[in-house]
């Protein structure tokens, strides 16, 4: 961090409502001494007085809940006032309200290309909100702009850190790769990490970060979206196919512990073949009834 970040620290601040009585008090009692005793001498009370309650009153200021005050005189900061309601502070002071509640940020979708090169369109939220009023102020132009900027090129640094998809088959032993569409929690952390290191600098804090949109771009979009198809079909064969290999065992294995059919191995070729075919197709069977037999 940089040593000659600006700190916040409290300021030198008190309740408006003192001041307000105290003002509005001089200003009667040196009204009602110049009525009832108007010489020189009251006169002057009377202007000192004037000046006493201009004093009180002109440096009153309203903060709301959740709502911060920078004071400076003369260009050097005085601190920050969190107080709420009615705030009074040195007249000579320039106060700059500045809120503190938590702000959402909705990124607008990025293109850009994930780790294996691939164009992807991506977006972000983040809810942040000021920590440290004064590095908000005085380290950074326009911390506003800052924001943006920073969560922007925190997006793009994501999506080229991650792939969007694992495409080959993971074997069993190996250690499972953190994507941006099946690492949904290590991708949030890994965001809001990296837009706390760069919102540091502006005194922000993030709150929340989370993806909200994340495609293909629309030039591989349908390629990639028949490559999905085809890995799904090829999931639901081998279960169709493996669950009827299952089945055909069982059959021949019940047919002979109960001796009900004697088949030698070209006939329980056959057998298995028909069953799996009929087991295995997209489309109903249709049984041909066989008059004669298998080698005639």
């Amino acid at each position: 961090m940089d040593k000659t970040a600006s700190r916040e620290h409290a300021a030198s601040s008190s309740n408006g409502f003192v001041y307000v009585a105290i003002g509005l008090t001089v200003a009667v009692i040196s009204l009602f001494l110049l009525i009832n005793r108007p010489v020189p001498l009251f006169a002057g009370v009377f202007g000192l007085g004037v000046l006493s309650a201009i004093w009180c009153l002109a440096g009153l200021y309203m903060l709301q809940p959740n709502q911060a005050a920078l004071l400076t005189l003369f260009g050097s900061y005085r601190g920050t006032d969190r107080g709420e309601g009615l705030r009074w502070a040195n007249p000579f002071y320039v106060t700059k309200k500045m809120s503190v509640r938590a702000r959402n940020f909705n990124s607008e979708k990025l293109k850009v290309n994930d780790m294996r090169g691939n164009p992807i369109e991506i977006a972000a939220a983040i809810v942040w909100r000021v920590e440290d009023t004064a590095q908000a102020s005085f380290d950074v132009d326009n911390f506003e702009t800052y924001v943006l900027t920073q969560a922007e090129s925190a997006v793009r640094h994501l999506a080229l850190s991650y792939a969007y998809d694992n495409l080959d088959e993971p074997s069993p032993d190996a250690v499972r790769e953190v994507t941006l569409r099946s690492g949904t929690g290590e991708v949030a952390a890994a965001l809001r990490t990296e837009l706390q290191a760069r919102f540091a600098q502006a005194g922000i804090v993030v709150v929340d970060a989370k993806l909200t949109h994340l495609a293909y771009a629309p030039e591989i979009a349908g390629i990639m979206l028949r490559r999905q198809q085809a890995e799904a079909i090829i999931a639901a064969r081998s279960k169709i196919v493996h669950g009827a290999v299952g089945m055909v065992d069982m059959a021949l294995q019940g047919l002979a512990d109960r001796g009900l059919l004697h088949l030698d191995d070209e006939r329980k070729a056959a057998m298995v073949s028909n069953l799996l075919v009929v087991l295995c197709s997209d489309h109903d069977a249709t049984p041909v009834v066989n008059a004669g037999t298998l080698y005639n």
